[in-house]
């Protein structure tokens, strides 16, 4: 067992220690316990392993100036945060010692941990948000490095009933915020008439990953302006200036199920300053209709078929 000496207190490792050029300590996996004075307050980083959540010891890394970079914990430890206390596993910092990102658990899942399993640990959490307190199970808050929360990705299933400039919208996988506190884009939980230059569309990702709620199909500008939507249950119609018509509307492909049914294709709609922009995935070619020179007809479509669409669990 080597002893090595960090800011935060010493650290004793078995097995090999990675360093950057200069000699300083880039990562290493502690072997026994030692307690660490973080600028998140006294941490145990994990040194042991003994359930099949975690069956190998995480590693504890630094920045180049030996400033901590990430922690996993040997037990979960309450950590305040700008927007609350959380209790966690896991801990990253930016390189001024400010929190980054920090995750309630961090369950590795294997053929004897299921997500189901994971989920079943998580506790709900009241974090004061942006755009007021929200009551859920998350995944991980991220900060930016002055402390303002930046996003929270939830879990799956999950979803929060967040305020928008468009009115209360419930969302799923997570939302972001830009750092002055405004919304920045959120995951719609279900299928969600919103206005728009163009007319009505029904907001909803079916393919949506909920790895991390920090890039998200209905986003804003930070003075509320809509930027861009997804939708599967609408169609545009855009009349040109020079007597032409275009039907943009979301596609159909054979499902990722391989069970030989038919899915939808999200239409993106993103919403510039002098004109709309049209992509439907996977060719993601966008087309565009200026607002002034061009009217704009939408309908919707399918209508009863995707009201209870649930998340596409074959999506890519």
């Amino acid at each position: 067992m080597e002893r090595m000496e960090t800011k935060y207190g010493p650290v004793f490792v078995t097995g090999p220690v990675e360093r950057f050029e200069d000699g300083t300590l880039a990562s290493c996996l502690p072997s026994a316990k030692t307690v660490l004075n973080t600028p998140a307050g006294k941490l145990i980083p994990q040194y042991s392993t003994d359930d099949a959540r975690r069956k190998t010891v995480s590693l504890l890394t630094f920045f180049r100036d030996g400033t901590l970079r990430s922690i996993a914990l040997e037990e979960r430890t309450v950590i305040e945060t700008p927007a609350g206390p959380v209790l966690a596993e896991l801990a990253t910092f930016h390189s001024n010692g400010a929190l980054n990102r920090i995750f309630p658990l961090n369950g590795k899942l294997t053929a004897y941990w299921a997500q189901e399993d994971e989920i079943g640990l998580a506790e709900p959490l009241t974090l004061m948000t942006p755009i007021g307190r929200i009551t859920a199970r998350v995944i991980c808050l991220r900060f930016d490095p002055e402390g303002r929360l930046l996003g929270l990705t939830l879990f799956p299933g999950e979803a929060v009933e967040a305020a928008t400039p468009l009115g209360a919208i419930r969302a799923r996988i997570g939302l972001s915020f830009y750092p002055e506190g405004a919304l920045r884009s959120l995951e719609p939980d279900r299928p969600t008439p919103v206005p728009t230059p163009v007319g009505e569309v029904w907001a909803y990702d079916p393919d949506a990953v909920g790895v991390s709620g920090d890039e998200n199909s209905l986003a804003f500008s930070p003075d509320g302006r809509l930027l861009r939507i997804a939708t599967v249950q609408t169609a545009v119609t855009a009349h040109l200036a020079d007597g032409r018509s275009l039907e943009f509307r979301p596609g159909v492909r054979e499902s990722l199920c391989g069970d030989a049914e038919r899915e939808p294709i999200p239409m993106f709609l993103e919403f510039q300053e002098d004109r709309a922009l049209f992509t439907v995935r996977p060719q993601k070619q966008a087309e565009a209709a200026l607002y002034e020179t061009s009217s704009f007809f939408v309908k919707k479509i399918a209508p009863g078929l995707f009201e209870s669409l649930a998340p596409l669990r074959c999506a890519v």
